[in-house]
């Protein structure tokens, strides 16, 4: 006697195991997916500071980097004029927070201010930061 299909018993348990090992794998997933977003934001932020550090010696002015951490966005700024935009929210679904709205190199790319700038970069349970002393270091 030939069998053409499977039985209902066979079915349940081949989904009941689907069910559990995708229960087991989609939050490591996410996590995955989420720190992926959050290592590519802080290197394009580090990108950020250096294009900012480079501009201010090659201009030879003062360049900041500004800060909007409701929408996301960080600016480079030269003489008034903004020099790039970068809207982290937007590429990577990241939230920023930062300790001060704005950090500024000099024409010799020092940093100017009293304390170091500290940016932190989340999405869902994964953080990172980024840390300007200062002198205009940037570490993350």
């Amino acid at each position: 006697m030939t069998r053409r299909g499977v039985t209902l018993l066979e079915l349940t348990v081949v989904l009941t195991i689907i069910g559990l090992v995708s229960a087991i794998a989609l939050p490591r997933l996410a996590d995955l997916r989420d720190g992926t977003a959050v290592k590519s934001a802080i290197a394009d932020l580090g990108a950020t500071f250096s294009l900012a550090r480079q501009t201010a010696i090659t201009r030879r002015t003062a360049v900041a980097v500004v800060f909007d951490t409701v929408t996301g966005m960080v600016q480079l700024r030269s003489a008034g004029r903004v020099v790039n935009q970068r809207s982290l929210y937007a590429i990577y679904d990241v939230v920023l927070a930062a300790n001060r709205d704005s950090a500024v190199y000099d024409a010799r790319g020092l940093g100017y201010g009293a304390s170091n700038l500290t940016v932190t970069i989340r999405r869902g349970r994964i953080v990172d930061t980024l840390t300007m002393s200062r002198l205009g270091r940037v570490r993350w």
